[in-house]
């Protein structure tokens, strides 16, 4: 009965959904302030009704009921109950009724905390999120509902893929739906905005939270699955420009576009153009990843092998809303007034900069994404795009604009002077060289490319960091009053500068282990040791474990440095028995900011292994550093500023005039 509850209440979604998608839209365009105020209560129930139909699934999963397809293709009685929960959204239906939740949820909270948006465009903006959930509510009944029946029920059922078995896949599929997802209500934004014709410095406001928490989820869902890849599938790699890494890296680069745009648009009134434009972009590419992770052109093991019925239904879907997206842009974009005008040298310039950089980079990826797609399609030849394509075309790009990032804060608005903000950087230069000279002495002239990488990442994190002590001027007002300075800077300030410093991090880690990282492929017996960097490890042999739905043989290695123990290492070749598919869980072991891989490969009757033995120096810092701009995210998300309208102040105002009439 539940699963027949949690089926009826998609439908009356998808109803909910198609009323959404009309009458707001129709009463904003004509001012009928009755047709508008339909709007929130439906959005709010339409999360209700998702709400529900998650829970029904979620429900099933839990008590392993194998009348329910879904849950036989995806589930076992033997799993523990955690991975039970996850394995709801670690399917194609179960995450996209997790894609349609994140969906409504947008919706519903734009109708319950956008209390300062005029009433015509919340009303239009609700109803394109209408056009957009109806599309994909009519598309999980007609061809991906995940709540069929089977009669009879077996008795079992078929388990969860094993390397989706892991706590990372608690974590990654929500926070980057959350992301990618969330860029469906700045695309409404800019639809409605294009429907009303306005477009402005207001809208830009309004906008750009929303496009600040889509963009931060998205960060902590990337760096979530980087982190996944590297300890799970066994290689030691946190990124290996996959298709599917790459769909969910566009929206990313386009959404960072997106958020520096409209900061010249909230700021100066111009950018406008370009600015819709990026919020049309950014959630076309998370369509453009949606298509390319279901429709089953991709072998991935982030994809979901489907049917081609479902790729057809998607790519209909992507073509009705990138092309009528693009059409009414054409159409409204040149009757949007141009802002004001600045220099090239200057704040404004430098935000541009930043995002035709980030543009050109984020075409090369889909360029090297789509390329070996279209030629299979056009000539059935197959090939593989891989890291040296990316790393020549999207590096190159990246370089000059990390470059840029410390002076675009020290430039000022409209107009600003180049040599005055050198000026004010030179002590940050002095670090980046000093960072240089110390690493190319350290690590030897012939890796004089990793010194320069290591300088730039330098001058990012100084950059970022000089940025906010010179707002402090500690030099001409002293300790005390700078501290006061600092503590009274805005949110926004601070956010810019751990997002730019967290760039920064990432960076270093990235140099640091592509460069510095020591590795090993070797066949081990018990009693064996083997030294890597400063550390020697001393192999025990293997043990068999059984585990609740599955067996592995773990091999044990005491880590020694200078000749004292100083941690241990377990990695394990594990067999699921339901599938009988083999999986590799490495033993990683931290040391401060680095960190010592084992994996093991084939294991040999006498007790010995082949394992790949890794010491990679900083590693911890690519996702360090991600979480640093995450928290940039937040600080900025929570600047007072961006709370349209301050009512209380306003307020206070008209009662001190009253005051004063009297």
């Amino acid at each position: 009965m539940i699963i027949e509850i949690g089926h009826f209440a998609l439908i009356l979604a998808f109803v909910l959904s198609v009323l959404q998608s009309v009458v707001p839209v129709w009463g904003a365009v004509k001012g009928d302030r009755r047709l508008m105020a339909v709007a929130p209560p439906v959005a709010g129930m339409q999360f209700l009704l998702v709400g529900i139909a998650f829970a029904a699934l979620m429900q099933a999963y839990m008590v392993s009921d194998f009348s329910v397809l879904n849950v036989v293709e995806n589930s076992h009685s033997a799993k523990p109950i955690l991975y039970k929960i996850t394995g709801v959204w670690g399917n194609h239906e179960g995450s996209l009724l997790l894609w349609v939740l994140i969906l409504v949820l947008f919706g519903a909270l734009v109708a319950a905390f956008g209390r300062n948006i005029p009433m015509e465009l919340k009303a239009a903006t609700l109803g394109v999120q209408g056009w957009v959930t109806a599309a994909f509510l009519l598309f999980m009944l007609a061809t991906s509902n995940p709540f069929l029946r089977l009669s009879p029920a077996p008795m079992e059922g078929n388990d969860l893929n094993p390397i989706l078995q892991d706590v990372g896949l608690a974590i990654h599929p929500p926070l980057l739906y959350v992301g990618y997802v969330g860029f469906s209500i700045v695309f409404s934004f800019a639809i409605a905005a294009l429907i009303l014709g306005r477009v402005d410095a207001a809208w830009a406001r309004w906008v750009r939270p929303w496009t600040l928490l889509a963009w931060m989820f998205l960060t902590l869902g990337i760096a979530m699955g980087s982190y996944w890849a590297y300890y799970e599938l066994g290689w030691g790699g946190y990124w290996f420009w996959d298709p599917v890494e790459n769909a969910s890296f566009m929206p990313w680069l386009a959404g960072t576009a997106l958020l520096h745009s409209a900061i010249v648009m909230e700021k100066r009134g111009a950018l406008k153009v370009w600015t819709v434009l990026l919020a049309i972009l950014t959630f076309s590419l998370s369509l453009l990843g949606t298509f390319l992770v279901r429709s089953g052109v991709l072998t991935s093991v982030h994809a979901f092998a489907t049917d081609p019925a479902r790729g057809t239904f998607i790519l209909g879907i992507l073509v009705l809303f990138i092309g009528g997206s693009l059409a009414l842009y054409a159409w409204r974009a040149p009757m949007l007034k141009q802002g004001g005008l600045f220099a090239p040298i200057s704040r404004e310039g430098a935000l541009v900069l930043n995002n035709l950089l980030l543009t050109v980079a984020t075409a090369s990826v889909l360029v090297g994404t789509l390329y070996p797609l279209v030629l299979e399609v056009l000539t059935g030849e197959k090939i593989s795009v891989g890291p040296p394509f990316f790393n020549l075309t999207f590096g190159p790009l990246m370089i000059p604009l990390l470059m840029a990032i410390p002076f675009g804060p020290f430039l000022a608005w409209k107009r600003g002077d180049l040599a005055a903000v050198g000026q004010r950087l030179y002590v940050v230069a002095g670090l980046a060289l000093v960072a240089i000279l110390v690493s190319a002495w350290w690590h030897g002239t012939q890796q004089i490319l990793a010194a320069l990488g290591v300088g730039l990442a330098v001058w990012v994190i100084c950059g970022a960091a000089a940025e906010i002590l010179s707002r402090a001027r500690f030099a001409d007002v002293g300790l005390s009053t700078g501290l006061a300075r600092l503590a009274g800077l805005p949110r926004s300030a601070w956010g810019t500068a751990f997002g730019h410093a967290g760039m920064g991090l990432t960076l270093l880690g990235i140099v640091a282990v592509s460069a510095f990282q020591e590795e090993k492929v070797l066949t081990i017996r018990p009693g064996d040791s083997v030294e890597i960097a400063d550390y020697t490890l001393n192999f025990s042999g293997l043990a068999h474990r059984t585990g609740p739905n599955y067996v592995d043989d773990v091999g044990h290695f005491d880590i020694l440095r200078d000749g004292r123990q100083v941690a241990v290492a377990d990695p394990a070749k594990r067999l699921y028995t339901a599938r009988q598919m083999p999986t590799t869980e490495a033993g990683i072991v931290t040391f401060g900011l680095s960190q010592i891989y084992v994996s093991i490969g084939e294991v040999h009757a006498d007790g010995g292994a082949d394992i790949r033995l890794y010491h990679k120096p900083l590693v911890t810092l690519i996702w360090i550093g991600c979480l640093v701009m995450s928290f940039g995210g937040v600080l900025s998300l929570f600047d007072r500023r961006l709370r349209v309208g301050a009512p209380k102040p306003a307020r206070r105002k008209v009662a001190a005039a009253g005051q004063g009439g009297d």
